[in-house]
């Protein structure tokens, strides 16, 4: 069985708003908020083989924190250009795509891609939202057969549900 964790980007940046979407840094609540959520995963004892993210500068952000609170070298990060923005259909074209020695993934991305993705693989989400985390554990050995036919909703969790917010 395969185990994915879908995280979409923390809180970005509005303050310049001459600034590209695509370049948008995280907000001082963002960079608050992903080093909880990433403590969140390691006190889960997550423990993943691969972690993917956006280029988006947000997204960077959130995947370069969560993968030092994990202990995961950020040289091997994978950073996908084509996952910026991602539709939910192209979310998972990406991850069916994955090598099957990868058995943990953990996707950093946006909306609404995720969301729609969540949705489509089973589970009724009105909205991840940012710096959320979705988990799901795929009923197979191979990332080809992923589907809502195959998963099973495992948890999720928000800054919100930590307390981070308040």
């Amino acid at each position: 069985m395969k185990k994915i964790i879908l995280i979409r980007h923390a809180k970005s940046d509005w303050d310049n708003p001459s600034l590209p979407d695509y370049d948008r840094p995280l907000a001082a609540r963002g960079l608050e908020d992903t080093p909880k959520m990433a403590a969140s995963l390691k006190n889960r004892g997550i423990q993943v083989d691969l972690i993917c993210s956006s280029t988006a500068q947000r997204a960077m952000q959130t995947a370069n924190i969560t993968a030092a609170v994990l202990g995961y070298p950020e040289a091997e990060i994978h950073w996908e250009r084509s996952l910026y923005h991602a539709s939910a259909s192209h979310l998972l074209q990406f991850i069916q795509s994955q090598s099957n020695q990868v058995q943990s993934l953990l996707l950093v991305g946006h909306n609404p891609g995720l969301t729609e993705l969540i949705v489509r693989l089973g589970v009724n989400l009105d909205n991840l939202p940012t710096a959320g985390q979705f988990a799901f554990t795929v009923l197979s050995d191979d990332w080809k057969d992923l589907s809502a036919a195959n998963c099973k909703f495992e948890w999720w969790d928000s800054p919100k549900k930590l307390g981070a917010l308040g």
